[in-house]
């Protein structure tokens, strides 16, 4: 793979061999640069430096300047205020960069892959069996998946991992019902729709729930049919797999909605550490870092108390003998890292476990599962939350269905679609397929261009709208440039570093460049929404570009064709940012 390096760190390097030819004594010198509001370069490593060094930051930025290279990459450079440098680079070395990024064979822009890649485990998109997915698995599953692109885009070996909640009583109680009911689930996984599998698991759900409170002698078989789960019993597990292979039809299909893939190998419910869990609890046991406290085994922590002020631990086994979250998690760890070999996990789980995943991986280090050459990292995320700023609920008070929601989300998008569907010269079967991709695409990027461990307000209004920082303002950029390139005729994208490049095209050009060392940076600190950010200021850039610089009516051919040129590695980095982020960009809108 052809990577590129970056006009950023170019300019980083020179600096670098300046500030050691005039601080020999600090070969190490490293200048810190941040960029500037007008798009160029600004080195504040110096203020620094000069301070270490006890000289005069002003006198060591002037030798800077006269030991720095100029003329191919670096134009100018000048001092300014108490020792900063403003370094603007060359029209030159800008289109050539780019045209290195546009001309990747393999396609990647130019962009690199991690230094050190390495293999994690990401747990997300974590829905429960035999129950409806609603709002609050919006944010794991966007988030995660968002994460796993950008992952497996630098490099990174992943793993992904959807611990479904498939275990637990309430199992005794659906397992028992359905085998007095057998009828209740009579056809084969496959032979009904996703949304007909969970009216079935929900209509038996409240038929076993209702007999379960009315009728003492059912319940006493339900209780025992838990034990036979637990015990292995086949014809319960048998009874088990049903509600479990079901839930699945469901899952897929609601995923599906999302335009997101998710594969059954994947799926590693709680039930899958069931034959590690006792183990787990007699490592722990045995190494002093859990201890029986009124029959329960718990790790205690200095600084996690209750109220009263006494010690809150965490159970890993019940003093019925009965196994938590704890031990279920605990053994998903050793597995996870003795297993599938990883070197990170990362948990994409909502903010208000934050307590449960510490003491879990406080845990895991004290037993030495955890430690320098692994590591353990839970992505929170807040809450999704109505315009009133409150959690989103139906006006009911009832939480919100994430299939009814997605279902609005593309009845809204699809609205907007419509109403320049006749100008662009859209067909019925494109509008609805754009109406799905802008709705479901509006859905995901209002939860990634927040930070993920923030609140956001769902407003469907917002999300669908063409203007401000929607994925709708960015898909229809990307549209844009493809119907300027199907204008352009016989003019070919062509670049022409020999030309000068006005205002607006050196701030898109320099925003393209970014691309490659954005992307790394994202998936390095797990943060999708800088690169939602990104994105958005490139369409932003590219709006000004369009209002300043005319592409097809530029002066001279050799201009057009630089345009062309700039608009199309535009589109050809919108289209690959979008994509990282699990949203589409139709080509016409």
């Amino acid at each position: 793979m052809a990577s590129v390096t970056s006009l950023t760190s170019a300019v980083h390097q020179r600096l670098a061999n300046a500030l050691t030819a005039a601080l020999p004594e600090r070969a190490d010198a490293d200048p810190l640069l941040r960029r500037s509001d007008r798009a160029d370069f600004q080195a504040n490593g110096i203020l620094a430096l000069a301070k270490k060094a006890k000289a005069n930051p002003r006198e060591l930025a002037a030798q800077v300047v006269e030991r720095v290279v100029t003329g191919d990459v670096i134009q100018d450079i000048e001092v300014s205020g108490p020792g900063f440098l403003n370094i603007t680079v060359t029209d030159r070395a800008i289109v050539e960069n780019l045209a290195a990024r546009a001309e990747d064979p393999a396609g990647r822009l130019g962009v690199p892959h991690a230094e050190h890649p390495g293999t994690t485990v990401i747990d997300y998109a974590q829905p429960n069996v035999a129950k409806e997915m609603h709002v609050g698995h919006l944010r794991s599953a966007v988030i995660g998946d968002a994460v796993v692109q950008l992952l497996e885009f630098t490099g990174e070996n992943v793993i992904r991992r959807h611990h479904i909640g498939d275990w637990g009583t309430q199992f005794g109680m659906l397992i028992q019902y359905l085998d007095e009911h057998p009828h209740e689930l009579d056809h084969k996984a496959g032979e009904v729709s996703g949304e007909e599998a969970m009216s079935n698991l929900d209509r038996l759900y409240k038929a076993a729930r209702k007999l379960f409170d009315s009728d003492e002698e059912f319940k006493t078989r339900a209780r025992r049919r838990v034990v036979d789960l637990q015990a292995g019993d086949p014809h319960t597990l048998a009874m088990w797999q049903k509600f479990v292979d079901e839930s699945k039809i469901y899952f897929f299909s609601v995923f599906e909605k999302l335009d997101m893939e998710i594969r059954d190998p994947d799926i590693v419910g709680e039930s899958g550490y069931n034959d590690m869990l006792a183990e787990t609890c007699r490592l722990l046991e045995e190494s002093g870092v859990a201890v029986r406290s009124e029959g329960a085994l718990c790790v205690f922590f200095d600084d996690v108390k209750g109220p009263d002020g006494k010690p809150v631990p965490l159970i890993v086994q019940k003093s019925d003998g009965g196994y938590g979250y704890a031990a279920t998690d605990l053994s998903a760890i050793r597995d996870r890292v003795f297993n599938l070999k990883a070197d990170s996990l990362l948990y994409v789980v909502d903010a208000r476990q934050s307590l449960h995943f510490k003491m879990v991986f406080e845990t895991a280090r004290r037993a030495g599962w955890l430690g320098d050459d692994v590591k353990a990292h839970q992505l929170a995320f807040g809450t999704v939350l109505g315009k009133d700023g409150k959690p989103f609920k139906t006006r009911e008070g009832e939480t919100v269905k994430l299939e009814d929601l997605l279902d609005e989300a593309v009845e809204r998008a699809t609205a907007v679609v419509r109403e320049k569907a006749e100008k662009v010269g859209l067909s019925e079967e494109e509008i609805v397929e754009n109406g799905r991709y802008v709705g479901i695409g509006a859905v995901k990027y209002a939860d990634l261009s927040t930070s993920a461990v923030r609140d956001y307000k769902f407003d469907l209004d917002q999300m669908v709208s063409l203007n401000g920082d929607t994925s709708v303002y960015l898909q229809y950029a990307y549209a844009r440039i493809q119907s300027i390139l199907r204008k352009a005729g016989e003019a070919r994208p062509v670049a022409h570093p020999e030309l000068a490049l006005a205002p607006a095209e050196r701030a898109l050009g320099l925003q393209l460049d970014r691309f490659g060392e954005t992307v790394l940076e994202v998936a390095a600190s797990y943060e999708p929404h800088k690169l939602a950010a990104y994105l958005y200021q490139l369409a932003t850039l590219l709006t000004t570009f369009y209002d300043q610089c005319p592409v097809l009516k530029a002066d001279t051919a050799e201009q057009v064709e630089n345009r062309l040129f700039l608009v199309d590695l535009t589109a050809r980095t919108l289209h690959q940012g979008m994509a990282l982020l699990g949203i589409r960009t139709p080509e016409r809108l």
